[in-house]
């Protein structure tokens, strides 16, 4: 394949503009020079921006024909494989109207089965969202009686949170309607799309959940799901807690972190530990079977870490430190832009207690996972209460309903015991008590929606805001702090 990789890289030279097709309907419009192939031993390796930015792929199979090309593509050792094509963007209107036909095609069949599966109600409108193509807006009602927003995710690709921020949104500018104005949304989805919406709309204040109403869509029928409260979470199993019941120890690790002992961390998981400078990936070491094996590099760069290399590896770490602090000499720099969150949650793990004085310095557990997902950082009160911190360096719309359910995933977990059997904190006891949420961003970075949401959770979810000062890679200095009270 990689011989025959000539072909690829002419074809996506003969045109300026792509697009990039993704298997789910999602789509992402390319510069030529934004996409890379590249051949590494016998291996083609694909790099270009993404909705959550660069993203890299091993090509596993591509052909080419009729000025496109179909791409198979796989992650790291063959996880997140899916197909992609890449199309020339003289054509790309074309295809982006046939997604749009599609998605609308779908939005129309999703409404026809709700009127089937009730019959006191007829279609009245049909549309995509016009900030989000993957969602339908269909408006239903019946004689005599008040009409009904409904969204659906067309794509079956989209997160319980965005859903949810969407209906309430899409509900306030109904309501303001001047003619019929609309009050209730139902939330359209098939089974585990569903089964997460209703675990967030549990986490609602009640005002805000008898605004909504989650829909499960099973077959060619559409059912109304009982509401959930937050007392039902809790006579759910538990996900399993993933901490490595021992940390890895390699050798090669602690000479890495020599070379820059206050910039770099390390991240561990199993088999595997992490290395950051100042939150950014560099360079990673796996023990399997007692032996070690290291890569470094940023971004699609990476390469063995071997003694021939290692006066490269002290070089990509000083060209990192050069640009990768609060006063460098480039601001547009990939090295100072990339992952501030990282970047942020890396200066708090060393440090907790300039974000709280109450909060424990050590250990402070990064990247905690209570289940598939990742919770930013855990940390505990000196009169032993759990804290969530929940990092963003950028507006987030969903941020609340994200730091939400990782309340509810790590409250499950410490109500069934789990938390204190894994001993997090050593012989320091966790409180019989909720955990706190803190949500922690620079003071413009902050979604402007952030208030609104906090108001909707239920008040067993002790909210905190954490306004940092803009130059917070410089000094974390606290410039505000508002506790939500529903």
């Amino acid at each position: 394949m990689v011989d025959a990789s000539a072909e690829l890289i002419d074809l996506l030279r003969s045109h300026i503009e792509w697009l990039a097709l993704y298997e789910n309907g999602r789509t992402f419009p390319l510069l030529r020079d934004e996409i890379d192939v590249e051949a590494a031993g016998e291996k083609l390796f694909l790099s270009l921006p993404a909705e959550k930015g660069f993203r890299s792929w091993r090509i596993t199979h591509f052909s080419v024909e009729g000025g496109s090309a179909t791409l198979s593509v796989s992650g790291r050792f063959g996880a997140g494989a899916e197909t992609l094509r890449l199309v020339p963007r003289t054509s790309a209107a074309e295809l982006a109207m046939e997604v749009e036909l599609a998605r609308l095609s779908r939005a129309n069949e999703i409404a026809r089965t709700i009127v089937d599966s009730f019959p006191t109600f007829r279609i009245v409108r049909v549309a995509l969202n016009e900030r989000n193509g993957r969602i339908a807006n269909i408006i239903i009602g019946s004689a005599g009686s008040a009409q009904t927003g409904v969204i659906a995710d067309v794509t079956n690709s989209l997160r319980a949170e965005t859903l949810m921020a969407t209906a309430f949104l899409w509900r306030d500018r109904l309501n303001e309607r001047r003619k019929r104005p609309i009050e209730h949304i139902w939330i359209a989805a098939e089974k585990k799309q569903a089964r997460a919406l209703r675990r967030l709309h549990a986490l609602l204040a009640r005002p805000a959940r008898s605004c909504v109403s989650i829909m499960e869509m099973a077959g060619t029928g559409v059912t109304a799901l009982d509401e959930w409260t937050i007392s039902s979470l809790w006579r759910e199993r538990p996900k399993r807690l993933s901490i490595p019941s021992e940390v890895p120890r390699s050798k090669t690790v602690p000479r890495v972190i020599d070379l820059e002992p206050a910039k770099i961390d390390v991240v561990h998981s199993k088999n595997a530990e992490t290395l950051r400078f100042r939150g950014l990936p560099f360079a990673r070491v796996r023990t399997l079977m007692g032996k070690e094996q290291a890569w470094f590099g940023v971004g699609k760069s990476r390469r063995p870490l071997v003694p021939d290399s290692r006066n490269d590896l002290v070089e990509l770490i000083r060209e990192v430190s050069a640009f990768r602090r609060h006063d460098t000499p480039n601001p547009r720099h990939a090295f100072y832009r990339a992952s501030p969150e990282l970047w942020l949650e890396s200066i708090l793990k060393r440090d907790i207690s300039r974000l709280d004085a109450n909060l424990i310095l050590s250990p402070v557990y990064n990247q905690f996972r209570s289940s598939s997902d990742k919770i930013d950082l855990l940390a505990i009160r000196k009169d032993g209460r759990l804290v969530i911190i929940e990092l963003k360096a950028a507006p987030d719309r969903e941020m609340v309903f994200q730091a939400a359910d990782y309340w509810r995933k790590l409250e499950l977990q410490r109500r069934k015991g789990i938390l204190a059997k894994a001993r997090l904190f050593g012989e320091l006891e966790i409180r019989d008590a909720p955990a706190l949420v803190y949500a922690v961003a620079p003071a413009l970075s902050f979604h402007q929606r952030f208030e609104y949401f906090a108001r909707k959770i239920a008040p067993e979810i002790e909210l905190w805001r954490f306004e940092l000062h803009e130059d917070w890679r410089r000094e974390i200095n606290v410039v505000g702090r508002v506790r939500y009270a529903n």
